[in-house]
């Protein structure tokens, strides 16, 4: 099980810092949060930050695009540095065309789904994703409570990876704590972003090692 704090619990007046923090804790992604104010119901930061941040960490970093129209910023987030860019199947950009961007720019991609959609929503693209996100929190903002009935969507795509003989990884974003991560793990999660959990810890270090013996 790999772990991705969610840069969106961090404290944004150490940005760097924190990222430096949770690299030596032994963070394995950082996850990083772009929301535009019209796909979600809140504002974060864009590529120029992303850009800054850059220098702070060799780990990959995530970035996770709740935006409506991400085809249109792909080459700003690839230019600053991004590893992984996810974007959402209920966004208004066209899936193929958004993802051709990505790989083009040598980043590998992923697709995001909401509570409410179904998993099939990424099975015509599955073959060429490296990553599905499985949103376990209405997405927008941090410190929700983890919702249980997404796993049957891990449980189906792991499944449909297994059968087309795919590496696909599956990630969960939202609630997971202590008490929940032993719950994505069973049903298979590859990837599990961590915010509260992790940076509102004591120590972060004690965070993710529990976190990743919670998975065993």
């Amino acid at each position: 099980m790999l772990i991705a704090p969610s840069l969106l619990s961090c404290d944004f007046s150490v940005f760097g810092g924190e990222i430096a923090r949770v690299d030596q804790a032994g963070a394995d992604w950082m996850h990083l949060d772009i929301m535009d104010g019209h796909f979600v119901p809140n504002l974060t930061f864009g590529a120029p930050i992303i850009k800054k941040l850059r220098k702070y960490t060799e780990k990959p970093f995530d970035v996770h695009l709740m935006i409506s129209e991400p085809h249109r910023y792909i080459g700003d987030f690839a230019d600053a540095g991004a590893d992984i860019i996810s974007f959402h199947t209920e966004c208004d950009s066209d899936i193929d065309t958004t993802l051709r961007l990505i790989v083009e720019r040598g980043v590998k991609p992923a697709l995001a789904v909401k509570p409410n959609t179904p998993v099939d929503a990424v099975l015509p693209y599955l073959d060429r994703l490296y990553m599905v996100l499985v949103m376990t929190v209405e997405p927008g903002f941090g410190g929700q409570s983890f919702m249980a009935d997404m796993m049957p969507k891990v449980t189906a795509l792991k499944q449909e990876i297994a059968a087309r003989g795919l590496h696909t990884l599956v990630q969960v974003d939202g609630g997971i704590a202590r008490d929940t991560i032993a719950i994505a793990a069973k049903a298979g999660v590859d990837v599990c972003v961590a915010g509260t959990a992790v940076f509102g810890a004591p120590d972060a270090k004690e965070a993710i090692d529990e976190l990743k013996a919670l998975c065993k």
